[in-house]
């Protein structure tokens, strides 16, 4: 790294790109952090007495002396700030409160149609952040950023949902702006599986560069990580494999108002009305899921057949981007390996031989909390990067506060 002025709130001292080394948690000198960068000491020490001041840095216990005074080391406060997570599902939503290494603190978690509409549901995301942080003890201004996960596509660049098919009166919808004027704070706003793409490979996968996560519950979609990062593509709906027509839902209509779709036939709703059309009980997809787990068997073979339908989209996922693992989550995956053997039987018999040499298909490790995990994530990268560091910095000379 090279020496650059940078214009910013922080002045001219480049304190936000020196704190991207700074971000892994790792104590460090200064005599470290200036050869990393190649400055010189006094021009560390300035930076990080920048950060200091914004309570992100602070000194750790002293490093190991080779002779004379034992040199001070520092690192990131994960403390010193919170992020809010929100995970907001089709009939479900969570929020929770991180520190700055993404580390839940709080939560709270409730039943929630999505289709109530954008000014209940975020009304209240709004209400329980206040109440998160007085059981934290935290105040308002401790809060720096927001990172939001919705169950349909979404422009990243402004935040909005665009034709969200399960989310009446969400199209378009400005969700940042809505949220900043109740929290003046940066909103990051993205599709659920995009989000649960991030948090399972920060969870499980760190050292993946080439990963697919796929979600089955209500909808189906996938997250895809190509070179170690989130490709959300032109219009923020790269990943949308639930309504890829396949053959054997030919003719069967799917809410998006195409027919054949994927979705019509291997989600948790579906593969429920498909086990009542047998006569069975089946009244949602968490209900199928506990079938399985009573050893059901037409709720076992449904399930394995939801796989394999599946499976069949994902066979040309794989020979198109050639991830090196394909985790299934959602709801519907809690049926375990009848739902995984499904997808491999038909991934590992139908893709090229090379594309699954090396290939994992697994179930989701994250879990539930994947989405809360990749919500953390996407607004604690954005904020502590060198341009949201100006913001933070802003905000504090100006003592702006986050009224929740």
């Amino acid at each position: 790294m090279t020496e650059t002025t940078r214009s910013s709130a922080l002045g001219a001292t480049g304190a936000g790109d020196l704190f991207q080394l700074l971000r892994d948690g790792l104590p460090r000198t200064r005599a470290e952090l200036a050869l990393m960068t190649g400055l010189a000491r006094s021009t560390v020490g300035v930076r990080l007495d920048a950060l200091a001041d914004l309570g992100l840095v602070g000194p750790v216990a002293d490093a190991v002396s080779t002779g004379g005074r034992p040199p001070s080391r520092v690192a990131l406060m994960p403390s010193a700030r919170v992020v809010l997570a929100a995970d907001i599902g089709a009939s479900h939503a969570r929020v929770a409160l991180t520190d700055l290494m993404g580390n839940e603190l709080v939560s709270h978690r409730e039943d929630l149609e999505i289709a109530l509409g954008p000014d209940a549901v975020l009304g209240w995301m709004v209400e329980n952040v206040g109440l998160l942080l007085a059981r934290l003890g935290r105040a308002s201004g401790d809060l720096i950023a927001i990172g939001i996960g919705l169950p349909g596509p979404v422009q990243f660049s402004t935040g909005r949902p665009v034709n969200p098919p399960i989310m009446p009166g969400w199209d378009d919808f400005d969700v940042p702006g809505w949220v900043r004027r109740h929290m003046d704070v940066p909103v990051f706003v993205d599709n659920d599986v995009n989000i649960m793409a991030l948090g399972e490979r920060s969870h499980a996968w760190p050292t993946i560069d080439h990963f697919l996560f796929v979600k089955i519950a209500t909808g189906i979609g996938s997250g895809i990580i190509s070179g170690g990062r989130l490709q959300r593509g032109a219009q923020g709906i790269a990943g949308d494999i639930g309504h890829v027509r396949i053959a054997r839902a030919a003719g069967i209509p799917c809410h998006c108002g195409n027919t054949g779709c994927l979705e019509a036939i291997a989600s948790g709703p579906a593969i429920a009305s498909e086990l009542r059309r047998l006569g069975v009980d089946a009244p949602t997809g968490r209900s199928v899921v506990d079938l399985v787990r009573r050893g059901n068997v037409d709720a076992i073979q449904a399930v394995r057949q939801a796989g394999r339908d599946l499976g069949e989209v994902l066979t040309s996922c794989v020979n198109m981007i050639n991830p090196s693992v394909i985790a299934i989550g959602g709801s519907m995956s809690l049926a375990g390996e009848h739902l995984i053997a499904g997808v491999r039987e038909v991934v590992y018999t139908r893709s090229m031989p090379l594309a699954t040499e090396h290939l994992t298909i697994v179930q989701s490790r994250a879990g539930e909390d994947a989405a809360i995990l990749g919500a953390s994530m996407l607004a604690i990268h954005h904020v502590l990067s060198p341009e949201g560091l100006d913001w933070l910095a802003s905000s504090a000379s100006a003592g702006s506060s986050v009224p929740v």
